[in-house]
């Protein structure tokens, strides 16, 4: 027992609850710094260098496709102004009396689209809840693929589909029908996006966690309630940008409208009646006897920008829209 005089040993007192019990302090061990860098092997170098340069390929491309399109397009609004070009209501450049206003081919595209949009979003959606929450694993191995054959079939098989067999058939149903018209070109053009909303929705909705589902039956709810409820909304970023990606693939396709919408630019909303699209006036100068560097030419190049500017936005919005999905701000 040490008496009152004796000075205290202090040596501990600040040392921590590790060396409380007079127990030593052990050194923690150094760090080893891994420098991974040094280590990889020259083939794996040689594959990141490789895919640095297929990344930078594709993003030249880009800038090259957009540096021709404005380049070309300034050339085209240094002799027609942007007040003719978004003020006039006809489309007539290649007349002798020409017209260089762009609305009634941005009319022709809308409503293909959106007649193809009204075909495809909900059939797609219920193709994408049936494969992946209704049918069984054997009807899905096999109904998945089939559904995406449609993918890969030509534009123009599709084309001469609608103009040979849809058309006729609508004919026989709808008075006044012209053999050119957009309602057949748009509900095949709904055909061909089909897939695209169908598959990517699908993956979508199947990628939503199960711990969902069972929740939701936990609580009572029952199948179509847990998948209008539950399933869609947990999936919503998916579909949203399966159906901003049908419209960019609807608004650029070119061999459909060209044959069965006609060549007609009109300002209008009657699907009955033939129309041009942006796409199909592009065919139509380039494949004919326009004198290149003439300022009919000139007008593919203007025209091709509106696509590019429109297809752009429509990416942006998908892009948006995803975002704000995410960060529940939607």
């Amino acid at each position: 027992m040490t008496s009152r005089s004796e000075p205290a040993d202090l040596s501990g007192a600040h040392r921590g609850p590790a060396h409380l019990g007079g127990a030593p302090r052990v050194p923690a061990p150094p760090r080893l710094a891994l420098d991974l860098t040094r280590r990889r092997a020259p083939s794996e170098i040689i594959v990141q260098r490789l895919f640095q340069v297929f990344a930078f390929l594709s993003i030249l491309t880009t800038a090259g496709i957009i540096l021709v399109l404005f380049g070309e397009s300034l050339v085209f609004f240094q002799e027609v102004p942007l007040s003719a070009f978004f003020g006039d209501t006809q489309w007539t450049p290649l007349f002798h009396d020409p017209h260089f206003g762009i609305w009634p081919l941005l009319c022709g595209t809308l409503l293909t689209t959106v007649i193809a949009l009204t075909f495809a979003v909900p059939c797609g959606i219920l193709a994408a809840v049936y494969l992946s929450e209704l049918a069984s694993p054997r009807t899905r191995a096999w109904a998945k693929p089939a559904l995406e054959v449609l993918a890969g079939v030509p534009t123009v098989v599709f084309g001469y589909f609608a103009l040979s067999i849809v058309t006729p058939s609508l004919q026989s149903v709808i008075p006044g029908l012209s053999g050119a018209n957009a309602l057949s070109a748009g509900l095949v053009m709904g055909l061909m996006i089909l897939p695209i909303i169908a598959s990517i929705s699908e993956d979508a909705i199947y990628a939503v966690p199960q711990s969902f589902r069972e929740g939701a039956a936990a609580l009572g709810g029952t199948k179509v309630r847990t998948i209008w409820r539950v399933v869609l909304p947990g999936a919503s970023s998916g579909i949203t940008a399966a159906i901003i990606l049908g419209v960019s693939r609807a608004v650029g396709e070119t061999m459909i409208v060209a044959i069965a919408a006609g060549l007609e630019p009109r300002m209008t909303i009657d699907p009955r009646e033939p129309v041009e699209t942006m796409t199909a006036y592009i065919v139509q100068v380039s494949l004919g006897d326009t004198p290149a560097g003439s300022l009919a030419f000139q007008t593919i190049f203007a025209v091709g920008l509106v696509l590019f500017l429109m297809t752009f936005g429509f990416n942006a919005l998908s892009h948006r829209l995803r975002k704000k999905i995410q960060r529940g701000t939607l």
